[in-house]
């Protein structure tokens, strides 16, 4: 039998699922359901495009709907430690090179934002400095070539 896969999130990022997954279910699933109704009662459907774009719409409604009830199902909620960098910790680096600050925050793989500066710690940044305490000085891997990171801070 295939060992079920857990999730490492934060809290904020299990809300935020649960969120979409009611949005998925109430509002979503609905307005598609009546969309195909609607497509119906134009007659023939075997070329009826807004009846292929609304079943289209519900299978892949669908599967993320089974997509989230099993990540929320297999989640595993990870308090922030401020000793070590962990899932929940925001983190301030220091490119040494650079002499640059930036901040990070470690979430689990299903929470990555890199536009707000959300990191797994599948990441090259997050490979480096995970499990790593502040005024460490650590080398990123990246495909680019590798660099340093000071961790000034953990919160």
């Amino acid at each position: 039998m295939a060992e079920k896969k857990t999730f490492d999130l934060t809290q904020e990022g299990l809300d935020q699922l649960k969120a979409e997954l009611d949005k998925l279910r109430l509002e979503d699933r609905p307005r598609i359901i009546q969309a195909i109704k609607d497509a119906r009662a134009q007659g023939d459907l075997s070329e009826n495009a807004e009846y292929d774009a609304a079943r289209d719409e519900q299978a892949k409604t669908e599967e993320r709907i089974k997509e989230i009830e099993y990540i929320v199902e297999n989640a595993n909620v990870v308090k922030a430690s401020k000793s070590k960098v962990g899932i929940g910790s925001v983190v301030t680096v220091l490119y040494v090179d650079d002499d640059e600050e930036e901040e990070y925050k470690m979430v689990g793989e299903t929470e990555v934002d890199i536009d707000n500066n959300k990191i797994s710690a599948n990441s090259p940044i997050g490979k480096a400095i995970f499990g790593q305490k502040a005024g460490e000085t650590v080398s990123v891997e990246a495909p680019n070539g590798s660099y340093e990171l000071k961790i000034v801070s953990i919160n």
